[in-house]
C-alpha cells in the first residue's frame, strides 16, 4: 500500500478523505465531529488528531476505551492510547487507528520521515553489524517463515511449528533435525537470544526469534518475496 505523501496528514475512512496541514486538527466520534464513526460503543467525542510538521498526534478523549494504533506495513508494531491520553505522538508513516466497535477504524497517512543520507560522511572506525544475517542462507529463510504470520497480520499470535516450516520450505528438503539445528543456530549465534529462567512452552525459542527479528526490522514484509511459490503458509 502506498500513497504520495504531501506535507501534512491524510485521514481516510472508506471513501471519506480529510487533509490536514501542519498545525490543523480534526475530531472523531459518533457525534457532531469532523470524522463521524456511527457506532454506539464509540464516544460522541472520541478523540482528536493533530498534524505536527513531519508527524501527528492522537488524543483519546473517551473515559474508558483504549485505542490501538498499528502499522499495517510493519512487523506487528502498535501503540496503545489509554483513556485521557492527550497528544500521543505516532511514529508510523502509515497507521490504522482501531476503536472499540464493529470494524470502527480509519487510516492515517503521515509525511515521509526525514532520514540521514546513507552516503553522509562518517568519521572513525566502521560500526560492525549487531546481527550479521545472510539473506541467501537457509537459516534466514527459516527466520522469514517463522515471522510470516506476524508480517501478514500484526495481531497474529501464530508461531509456525517445525512441521509447518518443513512444508513451507519444502523445496529445501529439510527434515526436523535440520530445522531444529538452524533455529538453534539463529538463537545461539546469530541473534543471541537469552534463555529465560523458566522457558515454559516448548516454542519459546521460536517465539523469541520472531519477537527480536521484528522488533529490530531484521525481517520485513519485503522479505516475504523469498517465500513466494515455495509452499503454502500455515493457516
Amino acid at each position: 500500500m502506498s500513497i504520495c505523501k504531501p506535507s501534512g496528514v491524510i485521514i481516510q475512512r472508506g471513501e471519506e478523505v480529510l487533509e490536514l496541514a501542519p498545525g490543523e486538527h480534526v475530531t472523531f466520534g459518533r457525534g457532531a465531529t469532523d470524522l463521524v464513526l456511527p457506532d454506539p460503543s464509540v464516544s460522541r467525542l472520541a478523540g482528536r488528531i493533530e498534524a505536527v510538521d513531519d508527524y501527528w498526534t492522537i488524543s483519546n478523549l473517551s473515559r474508558s476505551a483504549t485505542y490501538v494504533v498499528d502499522n499495517p506495513e510493519g512487523g506487528g508494531e502498535f501503540v496503545k492510547v489509554p483513556p485521557g491520553r492527550v497528544r500521543a505522538p505516532i511514529p508510523f508513516e502509515l497507521a490504522r487507528v482501531r476503536l472499540p466497535g464493529q470494524a470502527e477504524s480509519f487510516l492515517v497517512f503521515a509525511p515521509e520521515h526525514v532520514l540521514l543520507h546513507p552516503d553522509a560522511p562518517r568519521d572513525g572506525q566502521e560500526t560492525v553489524l549487531a546481527f550479521p544475517l545472510d539473506v541467501t542462507a537457509k537459516y534466514f529463510l527459516i527466520l522469514v517463515a517463522l515471522c510470516e504470520p506476524r508480517l501478514r497480520d500484526p495481531f497474529s499470535t501464530v508461531i509456525p511449528t517445525v512441521p509447518e516450516i518443513i512444508i513451507r520450505l519444502a523445496h529445501l528438503g529439510l527434515g526436523r533435525s535440520a530445522v531444529n539445528f538452524h533455529v538453534d543456530y539463529l538463537a545461539r549465534v546469530k541473534l543471541r537470544v537469552k534463555t529465560p529462567e523458566h522457558p515454559g512452552k516448548s516454542d519459546w525459542q521460536r517465539a523469541a526469534l520472531v519477537s527480536l527479528a521484528l522488533r529490530h526490522d531484521l525481517v520485513t514484509a519485503e522479505h516475504l518475496a523469498l517465500l513466494e511459490t515455495r509452499g503454502r503458509p500455515p493457516s
